[in-house]
């Protein structure tokens, strides 16, 4: 039964990898299969975080050369990223296994969609412009989006390209690069908190980092060819899916 738990670790780290590499949305595919090992729900979310973190790693390498043109107001970006990455890191230790078991039906549902109207938040809020105003409710909204990446991790890429609208990024480049730069940041934070407090299964959590690694090296040569509008709309599907499953599950 363990052998049979690990690969199918291994297998949702690498959808995942391939996912988040096209679209985006992987944590959908991981997080379930952590639950289903038996880990209890806080150690699955923790053990989740390392599993698929270095696809923002690894892109935000890829676009170092895009971070390098934006370095104005990178600094404030990245010291608001690691507060709030850190926070919500605490803040999901402090919350307990009991209370996150009753959140996760709602984050799942939350991040699904987020996820699904990504495009039409970012259409709405690149209507402001980077005024001293703006830059402010930027600001707090990347702590926002920072301190939930912390907690939880699903649908954190959207929420920031969105945040990143509000402070002027409308390059779709300038923007992803960004957000790549502070979803690393957050997750990174997040991980090493979790590392040090012991929460983390490591057995299972480096089967699906392996697997994430080998996905998202697939990835970039499937986005040339596999459509990213229907896997985008398969994510949806299987958030939802997700989300009514434990709402029956934990809410039945």
């Amino acid at each position: 039964m363990e052998i049979l738990i690990f690969i199918m670790l291994f297998f949702a780290g690498l959808i995942a990898g391939i996912v988040n590499a096209i679209a985006g949305g992987g944590t959908f595919f991981t997080f379930p299969v952590f639950l289903a090992a038996g880990l209890p729900p806080i150690v699955a979310n923790a053990s989740n975080a390392i599993a698929v973190w270095p696809g923002h790693a690894f892109a935000t390498i890829g676009y170092r050369n895009e971070l390098v043109k934006h370095r104005e107001g990178l600094g404030k970006s990245m010291l608001i990223a690691l507060i709030g990455g850190t926070l919500g890191a605490f803040l999901l230790i402090f919350t307990g296994n009991q209370a996150f078991t009753k959140l996760i039906p709602f984050l799942i549902l939350f991040a699904t969609i987020i996820f699904a109207y990504g495009a039409k938040l970012n259409t709405i809020v690149s209507s402001f412009s980077n005024s001293g105003k703006h830059g402010l409710l930027g600001g707090f909204l990347e702590f926002i989006f920072a301190l939930y990446g912390g907690f939880f991790g699903a649908g954190l890429g959207i929420m920031l390209m969105a945040g990143l609208q509000i402070l002027g990024y409308h390059d779709i480049q300038a923007n992803n690069a960004l957000k790549n730069l502070l979803s690393t940041i957050i997750a990174s934070v997040a991980v090493a908190i979790f590392a040090f407090l012991g929460i983390v299964s490591w057995s299972h959590a480096l089967v699906a980092f392996a697997g994430a690694s080998v996905g998202g090296l697939l990835g970039a040569r499937f986005a040339q060819w596999l459509s990213a509008v229907w896997l985008h709309r398969i994510v949806i599907v299987f958030g939802m899916f997700l989300s009514v499953y434990y709402f029956i599950m934990y809410y039945g």
